[in-house]
């Protein structure tokens, strides 16, 4: 990386305000309604509208689609900022940023100018539908097809773990379209809500992020505009992959927030709490804990941030350091969030406390965009080729 490598990502002015401004933001909108949200596993509208409202839902759209051009860095604090106060919501910028990625980077520019100035506004969401029930990790092997008609694009098939289904208007949708040529036969498309054929199934019922609807989407006969189609036939995979290479680190800024919302909790409680006449801050083999978590968040920051420099230049080593950054990052979030409960004794199992949302929230970062077992052998791949 360079002696340099912390250099690239010091932090401008505009991103530390940026950071506060969102901190914010999440302390007086985000933060007091995460447990209700969690609770009652409704997607939480408002705290949308508040995101709109100080433009931080979509802050990545170019200035040309009328968004504010921000680079991979501040998405990241965006992202990092809101899951600190809440997992749920933080997939609000964190999949817009993914359903969007695709068409920033192979769509035509017909098809940026139809999408992104509504993903800009904050009028419409946009998903993301890459996996099937039995195409997971291999999602080369889908079944969802699409078939050129005329002027249109007809699709079949399902799309399972869909995030903010039902709640976005456009989904980016990989297709097959020639079943001879493997992954060089899978294409993307943008599908609107409003296109026939397309339909909505029920909410899965999850262990965290419940704020935030995860179903599966149904095409049948759906059919929408040629001009839909991102890029050339037979190129979406690539496209896939490449996206995964911008938005992996994002989950990564995601379970960066988890963790330091659960650390930040557990280090207010251990200077508080007292045991045996001693606050807990003062018994070293706790006072060890809370240095293990510092540093592993620490680390994992750098990591995170040092994958979005990368993404910002375009460097052609990012596949391998946005799934590091993903997966020590989400193992971090996972180990200090457990951590975090282990600190609050049995009121931290509770759900008077947020460490425990916290811990189911973390789960899933080391689950989708590629679980940490797919990612390590993504790494792996690219350090042995």
């Amino acid at each position: 990386m360079g002696d340099d490598s912390f250099d690239q990502y010091r932090l401008s002015e505009e991103q530390q305000m940026l950071r506060k401004a969102v901190r914010q933001l999440a302390d007086d909108h985000i933060a007091p309604r995460a447990a209700e949200v969690d609770q009652k596993a409704e997607f939480p509208y408002d705290v949308r509208d508040a995101l709109v409202r100080a433009g931080f839902h979509a802050v990545f759209v170019p200035e040309a689609y009328g968004g504010l051009g921000a680079d991979a860095i501040s998405s990241c604090i965006v992202v990092e900022e809101v899951a600190r106060a809440c997992a749920s919501s933080s997939l609000i910028p964190a999949v817009n940023k993914l359903g969007s990625q695709p068409i920033i980077l192979s769509g035509s520019e017909e098809l940026k100018q139809q999408v992104l100035p509504s993903i800009a506004s904050g009028e419409a969401m946009i998903s993301y539908a890459l996996s099937e029930r039995e195409a997971g990790s291999d999602a080369a092997s889908m079944r969802t097809r699409a078939v050129r008609d005329g002027d249109s694009w007809v699709l079949n098939g399902t799309k399972a773990w869909i995030t903010n289904a039902g709640v976005s208007s456009w989904y980016t949708v990989m297709a097959v379209t020639d079943p001879e040529k493997g992954a060089n036969g899978i294409s993307a498309f943008v599908v609107h809500k409003d296109d026939p054929g397309f339909s909505v199934g029920a909410k899965e019922r999850k262990l965290g992020i419940k704020g935030s609807p995860t179903c599966e989407i149904y095409f049948e006969d759906c059919t929408i505009p040629a001009d839909r189609i991102v890029g050339e036939p037979g190129t979406g995979f690539k496209t896939a992959l490449r996206t995964l290479d911008h938005t992996r680190l994002t989950i990564g800024a995601q379970a960066l927030g988890i963790a330091q919302g659960a650390f930040d909790a557990a280090c207010d409680y251990v200077k508080q709490r007292q045991q045996f006449g001693r606050r807990l801050a003062d018994f070293q083999g706790l006072q060890f804990m809370v240095a293990d978590m510092g540093m592993r968040i620490e680390a994992a920051r750098h990591l995170v941030y040092a994958a979005a420099g990368r993404a910002e230049r375009n460097e052609p080593n990012l596949t391998f350091t946005s799934s590091a950054a993903k997966v020590f990052a989400s193992d971090t979030a996972m180990s200090v969030t457990t951590d975090a409960v282990q600190l609050f004794g049995g009121a931290g199992y509770t759900q008077d406390f947020p460490v425990e949302r916290m811990m189911r929230d973390a789960k899933i970062t080391q689950i989708y965009e590629g679980t940490n077992q797919i990612n390590r052998m993504v790494m792996a791949r690219n350090l042995l080729k």
